[in-house]
């Protein structure tokens, strides 16, 4: 079994930053690939950024030049740094895992889940 725990979330004002982390433990994969999804209240649970095991990233159209992401295989952890942070970047981020190379915008192609941490930025 995999466990992946989210860290780094908090309450922030608009166009500070925080960088979120998510370490994996468990199952060893050979190649696996990551990615950032998150939920506002009432809304659908959304990409926001992935990363295949090669270093590869996508990002969402509404956070591409503001957020970014990396990973550190040797940790097994995946960051998400996001800059200029807007109100409508508030939800809860969650970090996904799939044993592959690719990392998909669809969260259907991921195996495991964190748990969720929350951002909330303020105007």
């Amino acid at each position: 079994q995999v466990q992946l725990v989210e860290s780094g979330g908090g309450l922030v004002q608009a166009g500070g930053s925080l960088r979120l982390s998510c370490a994996a433990s468990g199952r060893t994969f050979n190649s696996y690939a990551m990615g950032w999804f998150r939920q506002a209240p009432g809304k659908e649970r959304e990409f926001v950024a992935a990363i295949s095991w090669g270093g590869s990233t996508v990002f969402a159209d509404s956070v591409k030049g503001q957020f970014t992401i990396s990973r550190d295989n040797a940790k097994t952890t995946m960051y998400l740094q996001m800059n200029s942070l807007k109100p409508e970047d508030t939800a809860v981020y969650y970090c996904a895992l799939r044993d592959g190379v690719v990392g998909y915008t669809s969260p259907l192609r991921y195996d495991y889940w964190g748990q969720g941490t929350q951002v909330t930025v303020s105007s």
